[in-house]
């Protein structure tokens, strides 16, 4: 019996150390349910054979983290891969809506900013008027040109003012005017020459010829004033436009939050054309209005070499004034 009952004392003392150690192995056991049946089956065996108690406990001890580690890192993985595809996977699309779809130059004009729309539409309507002053002030001074060219030789072929006015008869133009603006004033001052000197007569034809020359400066100079605005200021609107459109541009790198420059430059392309549009309106401006000031100066020239011929036809025929009609005759 002693034997037995020392025996049943070694078994009890077993199955009291087993049960210090199965409280770690019952957390591996929980989380881990397949190993249950397996773990538990060796906590049984002491019975038997005490001596092996420890042995089997030890690896199932030892497998309990070893079981953990796997279920621990294997949700981490899942939440740090959608966070770069999620954030990856927006950017382009955001990036691929603030792009136009045309960068043509009507595209550009379309998708811009009403400021720089109405830049551009100014400077294009500016630029017409400049292509129309040209056609129409080219045909004019050309016109003007050849009427002035033939009237100031008749002038210079007449021997008197009346021949003169023969020869241009009621023809138009700043020319032929001038004969008959100095046969009026002769006219009417017909009844004073038998009293007094010519000297006033010429006086007044002067004035008289001097204002018709003016007159005819001015409207063939008319319009190009406007070609010297446009070629002036059109540079400076056009800047203003680009101004505009690289702040919105800038605006809307701010918004975006971004650097790229796909999401700007499609701005600065806008900004910069309207600049380009203003050049072109402005080029051909100045370039027009600098060829017409100098065919308006060459008709002025001819139409003062007109009135010079016209003054002399006035001295002759008051020189003439006096001497007897057979001669007189003759000289004509």
């Amino acid at each position: 019996m002693s034997g037995n009952s020392l025996f049943v004392v070694l078994a009890a003392f077993a199955i009291l150390a087993a049960g210090s150690i199965l409280p770690d192995g019952a957390a591996a056991q929980k989380q881990a349910a397949p190993a249950a049946p397996a773990a538990q089956a060796p906590a049984q065996q002491p019975i038997t054979a005490p001596a092996a108690v420890q042995p089997a406990q030890a690896p199932a001890a030892a497998q309990a983290p070893a079981t953990e580690a796997p279920t621990a890192a294997a949700p981490t993985e899942p939440r740090v891969q959608p966070a770069p595809s999620t954030a990856g996977g927006e950017e382009p699309s955001a990036v691929a809506l603030t792009l136009p779809h045309d960068l043509s130059p009507w595209g550009m004009f379309i998708n811009a900013d009403i400021v720089v729309k109405a830049v551009m539409v100014g400077l294009a309507f500016a630029s017409l008027v400049t292509w129309t002053i040209w056609l129409a002030k080219s045909l004019e001074i050309l016109g003007g040109k050849l009427k002035a060219r033939r009237a100031a030789n008749a002038i210079g072929n007449a021997a008197t003012l009346m021949q003169a006015g023969r020869a241009l008869g009621h023809s138009g133009g700043p020319g032929a005017l001038l004969v008959r603006a100095a046969e009026e004033e002769r006219a009417l001052s017909a009844g004073a020459l038998d009293h007094i000197s010519g000297d006033g007569l010429k006086e007044r034809v002067t004035s008289r010829l001097s204002r018709i020359e003016a007159a005819a400066s001015r409207r063939m100079s008319r319009g190009t004033g406007l070609l010297a605005t446009i070629g002036s200021t059109a540079p400076f609107v056009g800047l203003f436009g680009t101004v505009w459109g690289i702040m919105n541009a800038f605006i809307g790198i701010s918004q975006a939050q971004t650097t790229n420059l796909a999401v700007v430059a499609p701005g600065i392309a806008e900004a910069l054309l309207a600049t380009a549009m203003g050049l072109v309106a402005a080029i051909p401006a100045v370039v027009i209005y600098n060829v017409f000031a100098r065919s308006i100066a060459g008709y002025r020239q001819i139409l003062a070499d007109a009135s010079a011929g016209v003054e002399r036809l006035v001295s002759r025929d008051l020189d003439f004034r006096t001497v007897p009609p057979a001669t007189a005759l003759a000289a004509e």
